[in-house]
């Protein structure tokens, strides 16, 4: 059965010592930092819903730990050291996991903030099998729980409860805009798909199907629909979340075409956005660049001309001449080196100046 709306399905990072190095040392000029920056620390918390992986500050030795493809360098378990007092949350991608964003995560523990990536539930590395707005109705209240968990511990004790960041990216993103007051439905979401089907296939069908410009093109287009208005289009009832805790949020490649468009004009909270112009999973003018025409407010954290839907994610490995190479592959002529320290520096200097006294 053809199964809508099936987003990156990924279990693997790269990490990247240039790009980190690079990133360090921006955020380190954009503090005004001269002292050492402490390691990173890693630790896993149990909840009720899913398990929480939690990074933060710790000058405790690290060591190499299997994250995703290969090892990276941790302090499993080490104590805190002292931070900012903040924390922020990222919500990842249909398919995804923390380790996929550790790039943006070591900058952030870097400049003091503790990191808590939530599994979202049958829509992780682990376990694909639910994505699209099933997952999306669950995701900000899984949210809700990764802050209580790390809240409740001990171990980061002298975090403001009343300043919390949240960052997500593509399916993450459609959590952060559910949590900054925008509405959406599944019905929204069929509507869409109907009205523009070709033009934002991948988002609407997922991996399994494509386009290829042969007879059965119809054949999938009309299976596409069938199986999404028997899920998705009877649901007109609007969505809409808050959290009073979060303070400040950042909207990266977000899936947003079943967004009422009037419901992001003023977000509950400072709303950072992130596009990727030859993004070809999700269609930018279908979605983020939609959220930034109708958000007057939002900033502008970067509108990359060359990069992909992958472009936030750390340097993924070779994927291959299939669907989900074609999607997340970055494009000829980005330059992922130069341009990703950049824009987790301003995601970070965001946060700061959001979050921070």
């Amino acid at each position: 059965m053809l199964r809508p709306h099936l987003f990156q399905r990924i279990h693997c990072h790269r990490f990247n010592l240039h790009r980190f190095t690079h990133g360090l040392t921006a955020c380190a000029l954009a503090l005004g930092l001269s002292q050492a920056v402490a390691g990173t620390g890693f630790t896993r918390l149990a909840t009720d819903a899913s398990p929480v992986t939690v990074l933060y500050p710790s000058d405790a030795p690290e060591q190499p730990i299997r994250t995703g493809w290969m090892h990276t360098p941790l302090a499993q378990d080490g104590p805190p050291a002292q931070g900012n007092g903040r924390l922020v949350v990222i919500s990842h991608g249909s398919g995804g996991g923390p380790w996929v964003h550790l790039d943006l995560a070591r900058r952030l523990v870097a400049a003091g903030f503790v990191v808590a990536f939530p599994q979202h539930h049958r829509d992780h590395s682990g376990d694909s099998s639910d994505p699209g707005p099933n997952s999306w109705s669950l995701r900000p209240d899984e949210v809700r729980q990764a802050i209580d968990a790390v809240l409740a511990d001990g171990r980061w004790g002298g975090l403001d409860a009343r300043r919390v960041g949240l960052y997500g990216g593509s399916a993450g993103g459609h959590t952060a805009l559910s949590l900054a007051g925008g509405r959406w439905s599944p019905a929204r979401f069929e509507r869409h798909c109907n009205e523009h089907l070709d033009e934002d296939f991948a988002a609407c069908s997922g991996l399994y199907v494509s386009l290829k410009g042969n007879g059965l093109d119809g054949l999938k287009r009309w299976g596409v629909r069938r199986v999404i208005q028997w899920r998705f289009a009877s649901d007109e009832r609007l969505r809409e979340d808050h959290d009073p805790r979060i303070g400040a949020i950042v909207a990266a490649v977000p899936f947003a075409a079943d967004f009422d468009p009037d419901s992001l004009q003023q977000p509950r909270v400072p709303l950072g956005l992130v596009n990727a112009l030859q993004d070809r999973w999700l269609k930018p003018r279908f979605h983020g660049l939609r959220v930034a025409q109708a958000c007057v407010p939002c900033e502008d954290l970067g509108t990359l001309p060359d990069a992909g839907h992958s472009a936030m994610l750390s340097p993924l490995p070779p994927l291959g001449n299939n669907p989900l190479g074609d999607l997340l592959s970055d494009p000829s002529g980005f330059d992922r080196e130069h341009e990703l320290p950049q824009v987790d520096a301003r995601i970070v200097a965001f946060f700061q100046r959001h979050l921070l006294p």
